[in-house]
């Protein structure tokens, strides 16, 4: 992070004006870390008929079996109400659940208590959601193209619309930079930059430097490909990429990590190398692979439907622990390149608002409306939005 001082340093809020409350699941069965579980329990809930079928659901005060709700977006959930619902498990997605633990979440409106409609409506591959990760100094700021279902900070979208329409960013903002910079950066650009420079109050150092504005947005952009994980996938340099060296049992239960060796134990299962930075890597105090490997293995409730897991370990989930820790070890290496240098030319709050770009227009705080766009409502109606 930053250690020279910026008094007065934009604030992400007014860069990136329109912000999201974070989704609330309300129960943890419609996640899992494999989708053929959440059909599993899918076809569980479905079987059990009324009190019993209220129980498996975990009702609470937002969501029960008897709630009417529409469709998510862009997803085909059913909307009459769940307590005579039937039919197949809608197609489970991909989501953030926590700081970098991808999982699996059934896109079903009726099993969430909030799941801000709004975010979804605004998902396709060009999306990226910036996710306040709370008050970590090393990394106050998360992204991803996946919905984040984090029970963090709010969630601020790099477009207000699909397709990379209108960036969420305050109006002026980019025409303002490329006068000072004497060069055109984009929306994806801006967001580079405040992955690396932003402070953990959420303040962020702007700069009308050609130079160190590159060096950030460089940095920048390495650090959103590994933490959007998609495109080529990362690679640790030969010699150092973490390898299963000791079959893993049937299913591990217990998590050491050997300094020494560079090697990570799943019960007798060894992988290995893995970089010291990977093992310390923490978000808010909790570390991440620790806490990737017990949301796979913690012992849930019987009888519950988060009960029905895979009997023996998943080989996807030795796939994803060895990028994690190729994630994590190449994250460790980044940093603002501009930290510990003086800017030449600091771009402030009161520049932008001397430029008009400040203050920003209550509107652009509010979601866009998504015009042209059916979706169903409950028990099969439907809205224009």
């Amino acid at each position: 992070m930053p250690s020279v001082t910026h008094d007065d340093a934009p604030l992400l809020a007014d860069l990136m004006p329109w912000s999201v409350a974070p989704p609330r699941l309300g129960r943890g069965w419609p996640a899992a870390p494999d989708p053929a579980s959440l059909k599993a329990r899918w076809d569980a809930l479905l079987k059990a008929e009324g009190a019993d079928r209220e129980a498996l659901f975990e009702p609470t005060r937002s969501r029960t079996p008897h709630s009417a709700v529409g469709q998510l977006p862009g997803h085909s959930g059913g909307t009459e109400k769940l307590v005579r619902a039937a039919g197949p498990c809608p197609e489970p997605v991909r989501v953030l659940l926590a700081p970098f633990d991808e999982q699996w979440l059934i896109p079903d409106h009726r099993l969430i208590d909030a799941a801000r409609p709004e975010l979804w409506r605004v998902a396709d591959d060009r999306q990226v959601y910036v996710v306040e990760s709370g008050a970590d100094p090393r990394l106050p700021l998360l992204a991803t193209g996946l919905l984040p279902m984090l029970r963090a900070g709010r969630v601020r979208p790099l477009f207000r619309r699909p397709g990379g329409l209108e960036p969420n960013l305050a109006p002026g903002l980019l025409a303002h930079l490329a006068t000072r910079l004497g060069t055109e950066p984009d929306a994806v650009d801006v967001l580079a930059w405040i992955l690396v420079a932003v402070r953990p109050g959420l303040t962020v150092p702007l700069t009308a430097d050609p130079g160190r504005w590159a060096r950030g947005v460089e940095a920048g952009r390495r650090m959103l490909w590994l933490l959007r994980r998609d495109g080529e996938r990362p690679r640790l340099p030969g010699g150092r990429r973490p390898y299963v060296r000791a079959p893993l049992p049937a299913f591990p239960r217990t998590l050491r990590y050997d300094r020494e060796e560079e090697a990570l134990y799943l019960d007798e299962g060894r992988v290995s190398p893995v970089p010291a930075a990977a093992w310390d890597f923490t978000v808010n105090g909790v570390p991440v692979l620790e806490h990737w490997f017990t949301a796979r293995t913690r012992t849930p409730a019987p009888g519950t439907l988060s009960a029905v897991r895979p009997a023996v370990w998943p080989q996807p989930w030795t796939s994803e622990l060895l990028e994690l820790i190729t994630v994590l070890s190449l994250l460790s290496d980044i940093a603002d390149p501009t930290a510990d240098t003086p800017d030449p030319a600091p771009l402030t709050a009161t520049e932008l608002t001397g430029a008009g770009v400040f203050p920003v227009p209550a509107a652009l705080r509010r979601p866009a409306s998504v015009l042209n766009h059916l979706e169903e409502g409950p028990e099969g109606q439907f809205a224009l939005l």
